[in-house]
């Protein structure tokens, strides 16, 4: 079909026989959300056109909405070569209406190949949402010479979680002072998302697939877990990417950092950054045997890296005291930095159960440094790293606003202002520097309480092991927005839940060195997860030895991917940017 645009109302082809086949709606079982095993009547295959103006009842919905509505389709001609081809598929738009008239619509997106391979995917978003997951993509950390899953021939989907939006985008929070669009957010919107999803899938083929996934980092990731635990009938397995699961612990600790960065001579400037990250490197590099730029060996190195007492090329990083210049770190960023790595223990338990975020991997870590000597694809990427991380303006109140990517303040500061505003407080005039994380006095009741609509700590996944789902996770050892220890410590529950030999049987968490949040200058992490997830659950061959590819310091170079607590060490002889140089070691 590559090259030709056929005619937009012509029945789509599959892999089985599409006419005469059930529609397989909830609706016609009694409102089971797409779960309800008596076989429908028979109905024909929509075409693309037919689907315009599509509703789907409240009733063939598994949570409360007011039904949902297909506001537009539009046949999209086939496009790209090779890995970048792309067939026709329809595109639909629509809209999952809300309970209560002040709550906003959940938007969404469905991509229907004209030549579908009977599987679908659910995509997760990022941050605070607000924008359509479109499913047009790749997945996260996926390879540029696969095809993505649109172009496999999924039929693949996803929503902005229940709210638009405003200029500040994923940073945007102000929804969360409607209780309905919170819920939404908290994860209800994935269900709504998926059966509305699915009822469409089942009008325009005619069945439903045989097989659904769900993909996403970041908040994608939390979502990700979220779905397949709690809603296992509807998922055959997750590519899971740097989770934000932890999420009300994450944002109280980002408070305790904001707090700190927000006080005088307490925020790096970038070239100060660089100061930090340059002694790391040149401390920890060559514990995995060699220099390649990458500490692979963290434990190693932050039991043998102090910024108070590192040097750089022989010369201490701390200031001197009373100075702060590019060349330095005063006392009081150091503290800040340490702060950012330490854990936040509070002294309060949230209504999910959780009482401690982690803490990052700083040493090592990309914070926002300048692109001097970086290649063009490096260049290219460090906005994106900048703004994920420590941005270029000091938090403080008002919090700087994060609509200009030059001028932006700690993604997390933002975050955290967002959070005080209208999740905790609700009130847009807060000061969010005034909330003690550790003290939040009176706001400490509503701050438990949303530890139950934001975070995803389950540990228990038996309902997808046993209809023989699989969950691939893996993390940055540099995430400098969602801390990898966080996935260590979720990794670890699961296995003191479920045992360690169950979880082996669906279950793999990966950790990457270099790889920072969604993008890195260090090592931009290609992995073709997807087509192992397939193999696993559809053949049941479980994951042999995985390879992770970079994409940007050295283009091309490959790294095991290494099963925590493993990490990759040089051989001693071979290829330095080479995997069959490096073995996957526990020492």
């Amino acid at each position: 079909m590559l090259g030709r645009r056929p005619n937009p109302g012509k029945r789509p082809r599959i892999a089985v026989a599409a006419a005469g086949l059930c529609l397989l709606l909830a609706a016609c079982g009694g409102g089971g959300g797409g779960d309800d095993d008596d076989d429908p009547p028979q109905v024909q295959p929509k075409t693309c056109a037919e689907l315009n103006g599509m509703t789907v009842p409240a009733s063939a919905i598994g949570l409360a909405t007011t039904g949902a509505v297909v506001t537009s389709t539009q046949v999209v001609a086939a496009a790209g070569t090779g890995a970048t081809a792309v067939g026709e598929y329809c595109r639909v738009l629509g809209e999952i209406n809300p309970v209560s008239a002040t709550a906003p619509k959940i938007r969404f997106q469905v991509n229907l190949p004209t030549t579908w391979n009977n599987k679908a995917m659910m995509f997760g978003g990022g941050g605070y949402n607000g924008t359509i997951a479109t499913g047009a993509g790749n997945v996260p950390a996926g390879p540029t010479d696969k095809p993505t899953p649109l172009g496999r021939g999924y039929a693949t989907f996803g929503s902005d979680s229940g709210h638009q939006a405003g200029p500040a985008g994923s940073r945007d929070g102000s929804f969360g002072a409607n209780d309905e669009a919170l819920r939404n957010f908290g994860g209800e919107a994935l269900k709504k998302t998926r059966d509305v999803a699915g009822a469409l899938i089942a009008a325009r083929y005619g069945t439903k697939p045989q097989r659904t996934y769900f993909a996403g980092g970041s908040t994608g990731g939390r979502e990700a877990l979220i779905a397949v635990g709690t809603w296992p009938q509807d998922f055959d397995g997750a590519i899971v990417l740097y989770p934000a699961w932890n999420a009300t612990a994450l944002n109280l600790h980002l408070g305790r950092v904001t707090r700190a960065l927000a006080q005088p001579n307490a925020y790096p400037s970038r070239a100060q950054r660089k100061v930090v990250f340059d002694a790391a490197v040149q401390a920890c590099d060559g514990l995995d045997n060699v220099m390649d730029g990458l500490i692979s060996n963290q434990s190693a190195c932050e039991a043998r890296f102090d910024p108070s007492t590192a040097t750089l090329n022989g010369a201490p990083i701390v200031c001197p005291a009373g100075q702060n210049n590019s060349n330095c770190l005063t006392p009081q960023m150091i503290d800040a930095l340490k702060l950012f790595g330490q854990s936040t223990l509070l002294p309060y338990r949230l209504a999910s159960g959780e009482n401690v975020s982690p803490g990052y991997t700083v040493w090592g870590t990309d914070l926002g440094i300048p692109t001097t000597g970086m290649n063009a694809t490096q260049s290219a990427l460090q906005p994106t790293v900048l703004t994920l991380t420590f941005g270029v303006q000091q938090p403080a109140n008002p919090m700087p606003p994060a609509v200009d990517a030059a001028n932006t303040p700690p993604y997390g500061s933002t975050f955290w202002d967002q959070w005080v505003k209208y999740f905790v407080t609700r009130d847009p005039n807060a000061n969010p520097l005034a909330l003690d994380p550790l003290n939040p006095g009176a706001w400490q009741q509503r701050i438990i309480d949303l530890g139950a609509i934001q975070d995803a700590n389950r540990t228990d996944f038996s309902g997808l092991r046993a209809k023989g789902g699989k969950i691939l996770i893996a993390h940055g050892i540099h995430d400098g927005l969602v801390p990898n220890r966080e996935s260590q410590q979720l990794m670890s529950r699961v296995r003191q839940t479920m045992g360690s030999a169950a979880v082996a049987d669906f279950m793999r968490y990966y950790e990457i060195p270099g790889y920072n949040h969604a993008v890195s200058t260090q090592f931009n992490a290609a992995w073709d997860s997807l087509t192992t997830l397939e193999n696993w659950v559809e053949k049941q061959v479980a994951p042999p030895p995985q390879v992770v590819a970079d994409t940007a310091a050295v283009p091309g170079r490959t790294r095991p991917l290494c099963e925590y607590p493993a990490w990759p060490r040089y051989n001693g002889s071979g290829d330095v940017n080479s995997a069959s140089s490096f073995t996957c070691v526990l020492l």
